[in-house]
């Protein structure tokens, strides 16, 4: 019986201190560096990465325990698979860092003198270290070239580990995807882009890396289960903020049209709040996962969903929709929201919104849908140059329009950015052909550079 409870207070003395955050880094003290001969391996050998190093340690009584651990929070090595507090014949042992442990003097001398803690319980003594007791990131910082940059990211979808290696990186990658697998919780799966989003669909071209060929996922964004097959739809959960900042803005009873859905992540939280929201995607796969989303979420009776073209949708499901509330009062006591997140391509769908409607069959006052529209630019200075293809697809200056202004959204790679840029329709916008008005000609220097970005968005999608 008495075992049994010091046991379970060694237990939660450990998750204690597995709970604490690491106050020194292993890979700055040279004693807890994976061996050096591991630098350049292509071919992981786990059993490379055995190691005997001396770490100090403090021998205490059980009853003791309680009241020392708090002494040396900062100080206890953690690492993978390592117990810090261990038992030993009659006593507890603490494994101390090495990197602020070098002797006696370096503890809290008089507050555990305090606790009949004295330097006869203080020793180093050996420790064998194994493949197990470093992180992922530990081991592919002492595997990778040091001269070059590292895996800085990835992306976890599911149990899906997804990589967007660097050519310097490709004689590693096998073991890059072992070395996932192997540490990542619940990871079955590692793949890399074998290439860019240049098809009609968007989804990804994988290369399976590592694991088993399962691409149908199950994931969480902002509380939100969605379910999907990763291989044949777009997913980037880099994007889960600006998802989460869209759906904030919208309020129960809210109007959205979501030009081009994927599987619902802007489309499924809206309608969970009670928004009415119709959504449409192109590709067939992403809207039979997006049916199968809402049918989950439970909101079916608030979205409908359309397998079309943007422009087809646009030019009839939306044209036709929006018509009808603003002719079915209270058509002012909501807003409305179109999202249109394809930033490769986006911005040329703007023109489709132009002569929409004629202008007798508009009542006179109307609640204006703000528009969000997604778009990639590459060049030094991006902002200006998301505003410049806006405007000249949508035939149009903003500087009327721009509520937010121009919102960055993330870095996609070097010189090359995502921005957001919303802005409210009008009667002269929807109801004017695209070439009978533009509120800011531009100069022929203009048209080039207009023209020259319109070409960088067309970049393959990261």
């Amino acid at each position: 019986m008495f075992s049994v409870v010091g046991h379970a207070k060694i237990s939660h003395l450990v998750i204690i201190s597995r709970r604490l955050r690491h106050y020194y880094s292993n890979m700055d003290c040279t004693e807890l560096l994976p061996p050096a001969s591991v630098r350049g391996m292509t071919v992981l050998q786990r059993a490379e990465f055995q190691k005997r190093v001396q770490i100090p340690r403090l021998r205490v009584p059980e009853s003791q325990v309680q009241r020392v651990i708090p002494l040396l929070k900062k100080m206890l090595l953690k690492m993978e698979h390592l117990q810090p507090v261990r038992a030993v014949p009659n006593a507890r042992e603490i494994l101390l860092h090495p990197l602020p442990v070098k002797n006696w003097e370096s503890l809290p001398v008089k507050e555990l003198e305090e606790q009949h803690v004295t330097a006869a319980n203080f020793c180093h003594d050996e420790l064998e270290l194994s493949y197990e007791n470093w992180s992922a990131n530990e081991i592919l910082k002492s595997v990778l070239p040091a001269d070059e940059e590292g895996l800085t990211s990835f992306s976890r979808i599911g149990h899906i580990v997804h990589l967007n290696l660097r050519d310097h990186l490709l004689p590693y990658k096998q073991l890059i995807g072992e070395v996932l697998r192997d540490k990542l919780p619940n990871c079955r799966t590692v793949v890399n882009k074998a290439a860019s989003i240049d098809n009609t669909y968007r989804n990804f071209q994988l290369e399976l890396i590592c694991g088993d060929a399962e691409y149908q996922v199950e994931t969480k964004e902002n509380g939100v289960p969605f379910e999907f097959d990763f291989s044949k739809v777009y997913w980037n959960p880099r994007l889960s903020t600006e998802h989460e900042r869209i759906v904030k803005l919208l309020q129960t009873g809210d109007v959205l049209y979501d030009v081009f859905a994927g599987v619902g992540p802007f489309s499924v939280p809206a309608a969970k709040k009670r928004c009415q929201v119709l959504a449409n995607d192109l590709n067939p796969v992403s809207y039979h996962w997006l049916q199968h989303n809402a049918k989950r979420n439970k909101c079916l009776a608030h979205i409908q969903m359309f397998n079309k073209d943007g422009r087809e949708f646009i030019r009839k499901e939306l044209r036709d929709d929006l018509l009808q509330r603003w002719k079915s009062p209270p058509a002012n006591s909501y807003n409305i929201h179109i999202t249109m997140n394809l930033p490769a391509l986006a911005v040329e769908f703007l023109d489709a919104f132009r002569d929409l409607y004629a202008d007798e069959e508009l009542p006179k006052v109307l609640n204006y849908p703000v528009v969000h529209v997604y778009s990639f630019a590459k060049g030094e200075d991006t902002k200006t140059l998301v505003q410049q293809l806006v405007e000249r697809n949508l035939g149009a200056s903003l500087d009327d329009a721009l509520l937010e202004g121009i919102s960055f959204v993330r870095n996609v790679a070097p010189n090359k950015d995502m921005y957001r840029v919303s802005f409210r329709l009008n009667r002269e916008l929807l109801t004017t052909p695209k070439q009978a008005t533009r509120k800011r000609p531009c100069s022929a220097e203009e048209d080039a550079l207009a023209e020259a970005a319109a070409a960088a968005t067309k970049v393959k999608c990261i």
